[in-house]
């Protein structure tokens, strides 16, 4: 099972997608927002038929006391816009910290600030669906 996981951004959307046995998450793309949510949601409907994905993973940016603040509820809110146009299900995934850990790995690798803008998003949603895939992997081994 393949799945396309999604960091939604006020500016990009950073995508990742995972191996077809469903173990490994990689950077995908960064989408840059158009300003038409619709037409990004087709752009996101286009990438799940090309990656050939079964299953979309959204990073949902809740607080670091576990609540759904006002990120989250935008979030939750575009998911509902989204879920008509891409044709497969759409799950949620804690992405708390991944972005921060994207950036510790980009620095790590003394990446310098401007290039690691160009590809954060896109490193911050394989974070998230590595650890979405992780748990799954868990959960079904449980």
């Amino acid at each position: 099972m393949r799945a396309l996981g999604l960091d939604l951004g006020t500016k990009r959307i950073g995508v990742a997608t995972s191996d077809s046995s469903g173990l490994i998450a990689s950077p995908l793309t960064v989408l840059e927002r158009t300003g038409d949510r619709a037409q990004d949601h087709r752009a996101i409907a286009k990438l799940i038929q090309e990656e050939e994905a079964s299953v979309l993973v959204v990073g949902l940016p809740l607080s670091l006391s576990g609540e759904a603040g006002h990120a989250a509820q935008s979030v939750l809110s575009e998911i509902e816009e989204m879920a008509s146009v891409v044709g497969v299900p759409i799950e949620t995934y804690d992405e708390r910290m991944s972005s921060v850990t994207a950036n510790e790995m980009l620095m790590e690798r003394k990446m310098k600030a401007q290039a690691r803008r160009r590809v954060v998003d896109k490193v911050a949603a394989a974070v998230m669906l590595q650890s979405w895939l992780d748990h799954r992997r868990n959960q079904s081994n449980a």
